[in-house]
Formats: structure tokens, C-alpha cells, sequence
């Protein structure tokens, strides 16, 4: 048995021409369901009505485009893509300084990034033109800027590249790429190197420029009996052992601000100063190797030192764990934004910095404290000692500020220690209690081992597998590019000749120590 029924519209009808009605034919069950049958529509001289377009979203069954069926199908497909992409987070993460707090923004990326890509680093690399020359040393200054920029952007990427897994730190990824055994043996001791090395440099630089700052402010007459460059070195630990008090990562966003502006100000400072004053007397811009072997040495050691000018991969993870990211709204978007903001600004620094400072002093730049004492030793005299002091100072304020950022990575991990064994956060007394630890033993390196600053070859040449090599690896191992593509073949050849060169420079900055000799004065810091 057959039923006529006239076509349901849920909307009002739309004028078509003039033509007979279709005819639906279809059991009694099926006369208010969707999946209606029609019969064939008769052939007609008039035109037929364009249909309702179609996506691939679209469902295939025969529905009016308002339809809220279709708006609740669609809206369930997004929510369940949205669903198969939603971080799985541990829970240990939210007891963990780096982790703590996830607020963070592209401003806050980039005050991070500011303050950990220049520093007291920047100040030697005149040194590095001492050794390579004009030509060579600003080429490999460009090459090894665009390089470590790429890197960079492999890091932030990798970030989420992995659906539903955040990779919060370095040592995170490398473990998931390398293998738990491989990648912490890879990572483990350059990023710990790296943080308290630099950290020890920072007690050094800084307590040497409190010295010099309250040499300068007591002037000549002073009466008063000057602290040692230990105590100063205690003076300044102290200072950062209360700002490391600050409980996590997002809540010294202030702090990196303060030092990377302060670090802006007394770069562009300590070079306008230096041109403006001119070429001291005897200056010279030719190498002083006196052999093939020394020449060798030279190049390696100014690699080094250039090398060691790039340093922060080993917080850019971290850093971008404390911004939300969702699958509309990833992390990587802000993340990027506040890099390029940041590192552009370090740009406009190190450049000047190190071809106005060579230009100045040539080849009588010293080399611990580079820009700074060469500052301090040729215009002591003719620079007013209010612009001598405001220079140091704002040293100072970059030293406290970078410390609180790169001593992080080992709050976190010790914290993590005690939260994996007692599954609970860690109490109050006892963070507080980690970081006098490790503040108490950075001044113990910082005494020990007072020339640390003067080798930045080596810590660049340790380092540089964090900043160039690792991120082609590891990005080949996650991404899974298709093989001898152009990706393919440009990551596994950066990531080989990061690894190569990390070799080089070690064992030269290694063979220049034991040849030409460094004042290694453990435990006798400069009076």
C-alpha cells in the first residue's frame, strides 16, 4: 500500500516555478523520518533548483542546513577533535615551580627570553673578533645567530608536537627522544653546567662589579675598610637567595623584565661610551698568535667565545610551560611572537657590542669581563664617575635577575625528587631550604673556582650541543619527516656539525688552557 504526502519544509518555502508537486511514496512507519525515500523526480523543461552546498563536514542524509540535528552532530565532531587532542597533564607538574603557574603570555616570553639571551656574555664578544678578525668573526656571528634562531623555532614546535603530551623541559624531551638512560646522559650535565656554571659566573661577575661600584661611590678618601672579593661574592648570594624566594617561574616575570632591560641599557651604554671616546693609544687589530698552532687555538677559542653568546635553549621548554594552550590556541603562537620580539632586541645589542668594542680597543680587550673592564681600565679617568657607577650598577641589577632565571631549572629538579618519592607537594620550609642550598653551593664553586668567567670558550664549546645539535636530532626523531627530503637532510646535517664542533671547541678551548696557561688561582679570589 502506497501513501501520498505532500513535501515537509521546516522553513518557509522557497518560490519555485510552477510544476507539478513530487510524489513520496514510503511505508506508514517511515512518513516523519529523514531517511524518506522519494520517488524519481518526473523530467521537466524547467530548470532545477540549485541545492544547498555541501562540505565534507556535511552528513550525507537529507537535512534542511539549520537543521538541529546537523548543529548538534557538528558540534559533537568538534568537541570530540578537541577531546583527542586534550593535554594529558601530570598532576605532579602543578607542585613543581616551572609548572606551577600556566598564565603566562607572549610578554612574559619575551621578558624571559630577553633576560637569559644577553648578559655578562655579551661583554666578551670582542674577544672573539681579537681572535677571527673582522670578516670572519661577523660571519660567524650572523651564522651562528640564524642558526640558534632555527633551533629555537624546532624547540617551540616540539613543544605539543606530539598530540596530547607537553614536553615542559628539555631533559623531557630528550628522554622521550634518546630513551630515558640516553637522553639523561646526554642532557643531564650540560644543562646542570649550564645553570650552576652560569649561575657561579653571575656570583662572580656580579661580586666583582659590587666591589668596583663601592670603590667608585666611597671615592679615594674613603676611611672605611673594604670588603674582600669573597665577602663581596657573600653579599651578592645573599641578595639573590631572597629574590630566589619567589615561588615560581611565571612569578619572576618582573624580575627578567628589570634584568633584560637593565642588560639593554648598560650594553648600549658601555659601546656608545667606548666610540665616542674613540681608539685608545696602540690600538691593534691583528691576531696575536706567533704560530700555525696558536692561529688554530685563536679560531677555536673565538668560536667558542661565540658560541657561549647564545645561550637559553635550555629554558625555551620551560618557558613555554607556563602559557595555557589548547588545540584553537597552542602555545606556540605566543611563544614565537615573544622570541622574535626578544631576540631582535638582542640583535640591536651584540652586534654593536662587539664590532663598536673591537673598534675601540682592538686586540687590548681583556678577557674576563671583556667590554666591562676594558671600560673601566682606559676611561676611569676621563668619564664622570656618576656615569662609570650607573653602568656597573645596572651590571649588578643583571646579575641578580639572571640568576633567579637560570638557577630554576635546578629548584625544579630538586623539588621534583622529593615530590616523586613523597607523591605530595614540597612544603614551604624545605623549597626555601633547596634554594639556600644551591645558592650556598654556587658561592662555594664561585670561590673555588674564581676564574670561571674567563672560560667561556670552554662553556661554549660544552654547550653547544643544547643550542645546535639536539633540536635537528630531536625534531627529525618526533616529526618524522619523509626521508632525504629537504627537512631531512638539513636537520641530520646542522644536527652533525653541531655535534662536531661541540667536539672541536672542547678539546681546543681544553688544549689552549693547558699551552698558553690560565691564572687558575682556586680558592684566591682577585683582591
Amino acid at each position: 500500500m502506497s501513501i501520498e504526502v505532500n513535501e515537509i519544509n521546516s522553513v518557509p518555502a522557497t518560490p519555485r516555478p510552477e510544476a507539478a508537486t513530487p510524489i513520496v511514496s514510503a511505508p506508514p512507519s517511515q512518513i516523519h523520518s529523514p531517511y524518506v525515500i522519494r520517488s524519481p523526480r518526473p523530467q521537466s523543461a524547467t530548470p532545477r533548483t540549485p541545492r544547498t552546498p555541501r562540505t565534507p563536514r556535511t552528513p550525507r542524509f537529507m537535512t534542511p542546513l539549520a537543521s538541529p540535528i546537523r548543529h548538534a552532530i557538528v558540534t559533537m565532531k568538534g568537541h570530540l577533535e578537541e577531546l583527542g587532542h586534550l593535554t594529558k597533564l601530570d598532576p605532579k607538574d602543578a607542585w613543581l615551580p616551572i609548572t606551577e603557574s600556566r598564565s603566562g603570555n607572549s610578554y612574559y616570553a619575551a621578558f624571559h627570553n630577553l633576560s637569559c639571551g644577553i648578559g655578562f656574555q655579551a661583554l666578551v664578544l670582542p674577544v672573539a673578533f681579537t681572535y677571527l678578525g673582522w670578516t670572519w668573526a661577523t660571519i660567524s656571528l650572523t651564522v651562528a645567530f640564524i642558526w640558534q634562531m632555527y633551533t629555537l623555532w624546532l624547540l617551540i614546535q616540539m613543544h605539543e608536537a606530539v598530540p596530547g603530551i607537553r614536553y615542559s623541559r628539555y631533559m623531557h624531551l630528550a628522554m622521550s627522544v634518546f630513551g630515558p638512560k640516553l637522553g639523561k646522559f646526554l642532557t643531564l650535565f650540560p644543562i646542570m653546567y649550564l645553570s650552576a656554571g652560569i649561575c657561579s659566573a653571575l656570583i662572580i661577575v656580579g661580586g666583582s662589579c659590587m666591589k668596583l661600584f663601592f670603590q667608585l661611590v666611597c671615592g679615594t678618601g674613603c676611611s672605611s675598610q673594604p670588603l674582600t672579593s669573597i665577602e663581596w661574592y657573600l653579599v651578592f648570594i645573599c641578595l639573590a637567595t631572597v629574590l630566589a624566594q619567589l615561588p615560581n617561574l611565571n612569578s619572576i616575570a618582573g624580575v627578567s623584565l628589570v634584568g633584560g632591560t637593565t642588560a639593554v641599557v648598560y650594553c648600549t651604554l658601555i659601546w656608545v661610551l667606548s666610540v665616542i671616546k674613540g681608539q685608545v693609544a696602540g690600538v691593534s687589530y691583528d691576531s696575536p698568535a706567533k704560530s700555525d698552532l696558536d692561529r688554530v687555538l685563536d679560531i677555536l677559542n673565538g668560536l667558542g667565545i661565540i658560541a657561549f653568546a647564545f645561550r637559553g635553549h635550555n629554558l625555551v621548554l620551560e618557558i613555554q610551560s607556563t602559557m595555557p594552550s589548547s588545540l584553537k590556541h597552542p602555545s606556540s603562537v605566543p611563544m614565537w611572537k615573544g622570541v622574535k620580539v626578544a631576540y631582535v632586541i638582542v640583535a640591536c645589542c651584540l652586534y654593536p657590542m662587539a664590532i663598536g668594542g673591537f673598534w675601540a680597543y682592538g686586540n687590548k680587550v681583556p678577557s674576563s669581563n671583556g667590554l666591562l673592564s676594558a671600560l673601566y681600565a682606559f676611561h676611569m679617568t676621563d668619564l664622570p664617575r656618576s656615569v662609570l657607577g650607573l653602568t656597573i650598577f645596572l651590571v649588578i641589577i643583571n646579575c641578580l635577575a639572571s640568576f633567579q632565571l637560570y638557577a630554576m631549572p635546578v629548584f625544579d629538579q630538586m623539588e621534583a625528587g622529593y615530590v616523586d618519592k613523597h607523591n605530595k607537594p614540597c612544603p614551604k620550609w624545605l623549597r626555601s631550604g633547596f634554594r639556600i642550598l644551591f645558592s650556598g653551593i654556587g658561592f662555594l664553586i664561585a670561590v673555588a673556582f674564581p676564574f670561571l668567567s674567563s672560560l667561556a670558550a670552554l662553556i661554549g664549546g660544552i654547550a653547544l650541543p643544547i643550542t645546535l645539535a639536539y633540536p635537528s636530532f630531536m625534531w627529525i626523531s618526533v616529526t618524522k619527516p619523509k626521508q632525504k627530503n629537504a627537512s631531512w637532510y638539513l636537520n641530520w646535517v646542522l644536527g652533525s656539525l653541531g655535534m662536531g664542533l661541540s667536539v672541536v671547541l672542547t678539546v681546543g678551548a681544553l688544549w689552549s688552557l693547558i699551552k698558553q696557561g690560565v691564572d687558575l688561582h682556586f680558592f684566591k679570589a682577585a683582591s
